[in-house]
């Protein structure tokens, strides 16, 4: 056969080249180390060893993997035609809504400024931003020994308490766990729903599923009826200023996305305040409703089915995951 040219494409002339070994058996593996935050520990693609998983931009290959976590993977469209070393890329993927805002795929960004978030195929995760909280005053340090009743404060209490501050907000409050069909079911707060008035959606993640995984689950909610002046509608006792609940005087058929119900309800609805504060439900269940679209068929949607409402000055914007959240 003729010798190739130097000018002529390797892989055109049949020239095969011989990747490096990058994986070694008996796994021989050093401590495991301590990553960034936000950075995933990760067995490398060997199966042998814990890593750092490499992130968007960094170069990857067979055994440094790039984070699975955050929709990476390892491209080595530029390494051609040895196909040996890439680079770190986003899969394309759906990206995030927020209040309004869309995010890309992979995007990382901070509606909130208890919180850093990002943008994974369609979810959003968060880890909380701690800031150091300034003492009113310095607290000297007590020497020799203790009076009754009165605390030491040194820095090391002072970090730990620090450190912990983020267990005591309201998105990490866990609710007990149960133990069902040798599954742990967990799931997050309901969402605020996202119309004040009208059929609205709430979403949460739960893994109370036959296969106990975590998914993204919504439900319909329906805090009150959109009528003009809510307040001609609803009667507020005389001496008081809220009525937490009220119905309307008769069923009702609901109707979503053009669809109405097959039968009728008579829902219970958050009520009203004359002065500035805001009822929101307390109390809910959840029910399965069927709709019945013009000659398309069925579909069911779980909803809330609110059994009581209780009125706060602390009122939360629909939609927002993040109103209820308050520095301490």
């Amino acid at each position: 056969s003729l010798a190739a040219k130097p000018q002529e494409n390797p892989s055109e002339t049949g020239e095969v080249h011989q990747r490096k070994e990058v994986c070694h058996w008996p796994c021989r593996c050093p401590p495991a180390p301590t990553c960034i935050p936000g950075v995933s520990l990760v067995k490398d693609g060997c199966g042998c060893c814990k890593v750092c998983a490499k992130q968007s931009g960094e170069s990857c290959n067979e055994a440094d993997i790039c984070d699975p976590h955050k929709g990476l993977y390892c491209d080595y469209s530029e390494d051609e035609p040895r196909y040996e070393t890439g680079v770190c890329a986003y899969l394309i993927a759906v990206g995030c809504e927020l209040n309004g805002v869309y995010y890309l795929n992979g995007q990382s960004f901070q509606p909130n400024p208890l919180y850093k978030c990002l943008c994974v195929s369609g979810a959003i995760g968060c880890t909380p931003v701690l800031t150091p909280r300034l003492a009113a005053r310095p607290r000297t340090r007590v020497t020799g020994r203790k009076s009754p009743g009165r605390s030491v404060c040194g820095s090391r209490q002072h970090k730990q308490l620090q450190s912990t501050n983020y267990r005591r907000m309201s998105a990490y409050r866990s609710s007990a766990l149960v133990l069902k069909k040798k599954c742990l079911v967990q799931a997050t707060p309901w969402t605020p729903c996202s119309r004040t008035c009208g059929i609205g959606i709430s979403s949460r993640v739960t893994n109370e599923n036959s296969k106990c995984k975590m998914k993204r689950e919504k439900r319909l909610c329906f805090l009150q009826p959109c009528l003009a002046n809510i307040l001609k509608t609803i009667k507020i006792p005389e001496g008081k200023t809220c009525q937490p609940t009220f119905q309307l005087p008769a069923a009702e058929k609901l109707v979503f996305s053009g669809c109405s119900t097959t039968r009728s309800y008579k829902l219970t609805f958050c009520g009203a305040c004359s002065d500035k504060r805001c009822c929101i439900p307390s109390k809910s269940t959840l029910i399965t409703v069927r709709f019945e679209c013009p000659n398309e068929g069925f579909f069911q949607w779980k909803m809330m089915w609110i059994t009581s409402c209780v009125c706060q000055h602390t009122c939360s914007v629909p939609g927002d995951i993040f109103s209820e959240l308050k520095v301490l």
